[in-house]
């Protein structure tokens, strides 16, 4: 007869202990991508007046870097057009509306 183990080890903690991020790092992560929204918020607010009428609640993917934008009923659609053209950056996706965004909290 095979003998069971009695107690189980159990492992408490981060997955990979090695990858911790500081303070200052979290910080600088978050003013950067408030700076990219906010970038692409301009963007939006310029094209959003011409397309508001042709693609009510479409997506808008928009590129900061290139300030291209791309539009589907799709989100998935959009994101892959906008990566298609530019692998290395992230869109950030609005949602072609009076507010921009596709609900509430």
């Amino acid at each position: 007869m095979t003998e069971t183990k009695p107690t189980r080890t159990v492992r408490r903690g981060r997955i990979f202990p090695e990858i911790q991020w500081s303070e200052e790092k979290k910080a600088q992560w978050k003013a950067e991508m408030a700076a990219t929204r906010h970038r692409c918020q301009v963007i939006f607010e310029k094209v959003k007046p011409g397309v508001i009428k042709t693609h009510y609640n479409y997506f808008m993917a928009i590129d900061p870097d290139s300030e291209d934008y791309f539009i589907d009923k799709n989100e998935e659609v959009a994101t892959q057009m906008a990566r298609k053209k530019n692998q290395n950056a992230i869109p950030y996706i609005f949602v072609i509306n009076e507010t921009g965004v596709a609900g509430r909290i």
